[in-house]
């Protein structure tokens, strides 16, 4: 099982989540949901995110319902720091990169501390600011369900959050921080990422940096996709779920 792109064959094809299959925090299309569907019928795929498992759950699964191909589909949530897959019965979590209980807690003091100091911390916000998800600590400047057009205005040059990466960063030198979405910055155990949850699924599944085809709206230096490509494995850079849906189409549906 395989898809061809450029005369090249891959036996996965491998996604961010948010701004890549469907907009941040939003349920996949019915277009994409079709076309997903059509692509898992041929190949394998993974969807790498830094959000948790509840929102791969909620814009994903719930999207696709039950189909015959679920066991080429693949879940890294939290940033490879999760890796979940079906187990002919249910989902079930294949490897799971915790924090501590201390570690966590120094995670939300730090950038809750720096974006006070920084000026970043937010009064009006929609939904948790500070997130504990278990592998990762996640912070969302204007709150996980904040609409796509607030959180596009609120650093449209990502230096607010490059800003609190860094002060972060420096007090937290036993953690990665690393910038997530648009208006969020994670903090995972140190040197995971991307590229790690992308080198654990090829040791589990048997596959090279030449089996992969990545899909990311952050390949950019510093953005969270750009571990991946580092690896060497081939990668589209796309920009909105409607560019993948087309760039995608063409090698799904030729």
């Amino acid at each position: 099982m395989s898809v061809t792109h450029n005369g090249k064959t891959y036996r996965l094809v491998m996604f961010d989540l948010d701004d890549t299959l469907a907009p941040s925090k939003t349920a996949m299309s019915d277009e994409m949901v079709g076309l997903f569907r059509e692509l898992l019928a041929g190949s394998m795929g993974c969807i790498i995110s830094g959000g948790q498992y509840g929102q791969f759950q909620s814009q994903v699964l719930d999207r696709l319902g039950d189909f015959a191909d679920r066991g080429n589909l693949h879940l890294m949530p939290t940033n490879g720091t999760r890796y979940v897959r079906w187990s002919g019965r249910d989902w079930e979590t294949v490897y799971a990169e915790d924090l501590s209980d201390h570690q966590k807690a120094e995670a939300m003091r730090v950038v809750e501390a720096g974006a006070r100091e920084l000026g970043l911390w937010e009064e009006k916000t929609w939904g948790p600011i500070l997130e504990d998800r278990g592998s990762q600590v996640t912070f969302s400047a204007l709150g996980q369900s904040a609409p796509v057009d607030a959180k596009a205005a609120w650093d449209p040059d990502g230096r607010k959050k490059e800003s609190l990466r860094a002060y972060a960063a420096e007090r937290l030198p036993d953690l990665e921080v690393r910038s997530g979405g648009s208006t969020s910055v994670d903090i995972t155990a140190k040197g995971i990422d991307k590229a790690y949850g992308a080198r654990r699924l090829m040791e589990i599944l048997g596959l090279g940096t030449d089996d992969i085809l990545f899909f990311g709206d952050r390949l950019d230096e510093g953005g969270n996709d750009r571990p991946v490509a580092e690896l060497g494995i081939d990668a589209v850079a796309v920009h909105g779920w409607q560019d993948t849906y087309a760039k995608l189409g063409a090698i799904v549906r030729g």
